[in-house]
């Protein structure tokens, strides 16, 4: 064959290394949790293959350096008798990265296992490893359609691969499973012209047929900031999101940039994209938050459900108690809130009963009607106001300090677990101790968060305003923590104008009861986040915005630096304190 003067012969590297010729290690983790900097590694299973046949396999237990909680027990069969004699991993990774030199890594959910080997690569002195990685639960993704396979599990994958080995969450078995997934989907992948390692890892990384066909949607959208708006054949809201600039943000979607599964999913499906301009940032972030609040589209996973938020409430009742509600009521009552789960809520009372002698029974009580006392009496952690041993006046004392603690001073509560944490770690109750602090954590957290919110939402009135990239400037009224109005002052103008206008147009606020009265707390949140910001300016200011002197805020680096020093004893496998 006679090559043209302009003909130019490809290096190998040009053509890429064949997949027959890749040598692929697939690896499975089993680890005590989902965090790589949080939870440890219990199990690592590998098998090392070329040209599909096995090479070489890689597998032992690990002692995570800590105990294993049982839902993980139950879920992997890997108990703490079974790692008392094993090896830690800083011992073990020496030989896995020798194992895997010159291989290309493959793992099912590929950055959940490279998180845990890249954070044990860091504590350990070792530089990440730089191999190529491959995602089979991506690459199905990719390959598959809903018609094969309803979802891309590694078990539900290695039936519709009919692989020998089941997965079981044990990490040898998962990684021969894995490596039967890999080789259906490399056979599946040939056909579309996938013949190099190089190949497929840019199959991974291109836009899917779907992002490409609906690139159209994002024609005519404004370079401004505001929302967005997927939106299906029906016209329901599939996705909601917000950005400074809308043409950019939307353009992103149909490009390799977005890599999220679901989201890809979702450009499948979408047939419009409505956009709501914003006079600002911050506007279009609030837009967000009440839109996703209000139509809860099925493809955002945050903020869908601020309903769903639950409350620690001190009871106005002869003899108040703490009862976790999900209702904010205008009766009298202190709140404490707002709390993520039931969980939570209760890990918060049961730090608080450790300080405060409040009754824990669920009976509405009266002073007139006398009822056997608890074993809590006996145990002095209840005043026992059933029986009478407490009048109403003397049992306000606990519901006036409950609230104060609530509101005001997280002291009590702090020095009173704080105490008894001291003495489990004391009797080498290191578990019981651990518990302890995350009931204390619940409990300050929420409270300084409380405050911090109340802080805001107490205030009938503000307008503040932050510089804008043109020389103007953002200008917002807020009341009671809620954004009221938005604009933009060009820049020159004088100001006074501007924000009476802005002032006069602002939506009429009327505040309900509790810590949150006109505005869901992730709002709020917006708002302050955007108050702290760098070059922000308060222009009116109708009351006081202040925090208080003893609140919990003070408290929670003390409770950070606690969960700090935890990480640091399992790494080096102390107990926990």
């Amino acid at each position: 064959m006679v090559m043209g003067v302009d003909a130019v012969q490809g290096t190998l590297d040009e053509l890429g290394t064949p997949l027959r010729e890749v040598t692929f290690v697939v690896f499975d983790l089993e680890t005590t949790g989902g965090s790589a900097a949080e939870h440890a590694i219990t199990e690592i299973g590998a098998v090392k293959v070329r040209g599909g046949e096995v090479i070489g396999e890689f597998a032992t237990l690990v002692d995570p350096g800590g105990p294993i909680p049982p839902f993980i027990s139950v879920l992997t069969g890997i108990t703490d008798a079974m790692v008392v004699a094993a090896p830690k991993f800083s011992e073990v990774l020496p030989s896995f990265l020798e194992f895997v030199a010159g291989a290309a890594l493959v793992a099912h959910n590929a950055p959940f296992d490279m998180s845990f080997l890249k954070a044990a690569c860091q504590v350990n002195g070792y530089p990440p490893p730089a191999n190529p990685v491959v995602d089979t639960a991506d690459l199905a993704r990719r390959v598959l359609t809903r018609d094969e396979t309803p979802n891309c599990k590694l078990a539900t994958l290695a039936r519709v691969f009919r692989s020998s080995t089941e997965p079981c969450h044990r990490a040898l078995a998962d990684a021969k499973a894995t490596v039967d997934v890999l080789h259906g989907l490399i056979a599946r992948v040939g056909s579309l012209g996938v013949h190099t390692l190089e190949d497929l890892r840019g199959f991974v990384r291109a836009p899917t047929p779907e992002q490409q066909r609906k690139r159209h949607l994002a024609e005519g959208v404004p370079g401004a900031p505001g929302v967005y708006i997927f939106e299906d054949v029906k016209g329901e809201a599939l996705y909601i999101g917000k950005s400074s600039n809308l043409r950019n943000r939307v353009r992103s979607y149909f490009t390799a940039s977005e890599t999220r599964s679901r989201i890809r999913e979702m450009v499948g499906i979408a047939e419009r994209v409505r956009t709501i301009v914003c006079a600002t940032a911050l506007e279009a972030e609030i837009r967000e938050l009440r839109m996703i609040g209000a139509t809860k589209p099925r493809y955002n996973r945050r903020s869908r459900f601020p309903e769903r938020a639950v409350w620690l409430k001190l009871t106005d009742e002869a003899f108040p108690r703490l009862s976790v509600v999900r209702e904010v009521k205008d009766d009298g009552a202190a709140y404490l809130g707002p709390f993520g789960s039931s969980r939570t809520a209760d890990d918060a009372r049961t730090a608080m009963h450790e300080a405060l002698p409040l009754r824990q029974c669920t009976e509405r009580l009266s002073a007139r009607v006398r009822r056997p006392a608890c074993a809590l009496a006996e145990m002095g952690r209840c005043g026992a106001p059933c029986e009478g041993r407490e009048s109403e006046e003397s049992y306000a004392r606990h519901a006036r300090r409950a609230r104060h603690a609530m509101e005001l001073d997280a002291e009590a509560v702090f020095s009173a677990m704080e105490a008894r944490m001291s003495r489990l770690s004391a009797e080498q109750r290191y578990e019981e101790a651990a518990v302890d602090r995350d009931r204390l954590a619940a409990y300050v957290r929420t409270a300084a968060r409380m405050q911090r919110l109340r802080s805001l939402t107490g205030i009938p009135q503000m307008v503040a305003a932050s510089p804008a990239f043109d020389g103007g400037w953002d200008i917002h009224v807020i009341r009671h923590g809620r954004l009221a109005a938005a604009g933009v002052m060009p820049r020159g103008a004088h100001p006074t104008p501007y924000v009476d206008a802005l002032v006069a147009t602002a939506e009429t606020v009327v505040p309900g009861p509790g810590p949150t009265p006109a505005a869901s707390a992730e709002e709020t949140e917006c708002v302050l986040r955007w108050l702290d910001s760098p070059g922000v300016r308060l222009v009116q200011v109708d009351g006081t915005w202040s925090l208080p002197a003893y609140g919990a805020g003070r408290l929670v680096e003390r409770i950070e630096r606690a969960y700090r020093h935890q990480r640091g004893d399992r790494r080096e496998g102390r107990p926990l304190r």
